[in-house]
Order: structure tokens, then C-alpha cells, then sequence
């Protein structure tokens, strides 16, 4: 599966939280409501790797670690689409540009015998 099939499956269960909303709620969430909606997924992120590396109990052990790294995953692919950044050419930019230059910073040091 690729970013826009990952993508695409995104929008998918975003709409149909679009639909659940509406109903239960009479509106459908704002682009600030999913920031808010990923920064809460991110600290249970970071709640699930502590307990992963024993600083903090946890339950849910690798099951809800790997719940919330797709969480904050799909988190990322719909506010990609609802602030309309193609995330793959985004990314692949990002990379490019801190591999260049974490590169050049690399050359700069001193090598270790």
C-alpha cells in the first residue's frame, strides 16, 4: 500500500466521522478540532513508548502502541488533505533537504580514528 492508497483510506473513515458527528453532535470537526484530536493522540503516544521502555506503566502493550502510531498516522494524512499539502512531495522535499544537510554537517566534523 502506498502514501495515497494510505491516504485515500483515511478520508474514507474521516467521512464517515463526518457522518457520526453530524448526527450525534450537529457538526462535523474543524481543522483545529483534528490538530487537537492529534496532539492528545501523540501524548498517548508518548505514554505507550515510556511503558514500552519501563519509565511508566502502561496496559495495552505493542496492541495499543501500534494503534496509536496509525492514529497519529491517519492524523497527519487528513490534516495533509484538508489543508491540501500533496504530503508525499512534502515529504520526500523534507527528506531530501535534511539529508543534504545533515550530510554537510557530517563532512564539516573531524573523522574518528
Amino acid at each position: 500500500m502506498d502514501i495515497q492508497d494510505l491516504q485515500a483510506r483515511a478520508i474514507e473513515v474521516h467521512d464517515l466521522y463526518d457522518d457520526l458527528n453530524l448526527v450525534e453532535r450537529g457538526r462535523t470537526w474543524t481543522r483545529q478540532d483534528f490538530v487537537l484530536g492529534f496532539v492528545g493522540d501523540v501524548g498517548d503516544l508518548a505514554k505507550l513508548v515510556m511503558a514500552a521502555e519501563g519509565t511508566r506503566s502502561m496496559p495495552g502493550g505493542r496492541e495499543a502502541l501500534e494503534h496509536e502510531l496509525a492514529d497519529c498516522l491517519w492524523s497527519v494524512l487528513i490534516l495533509a488533505h484538508r489543508y491540501e499539502v500533496d504530503v508525499e512531495a512534502a515529504f520526500s522535499k523534507t527528506m531530501s533537504e535534511l539529508k543534504d544537510t545533515i550530510s554537510a554537517r557530517l563532512a564539516e566534523l573531524p573523522t574518528r580514528q
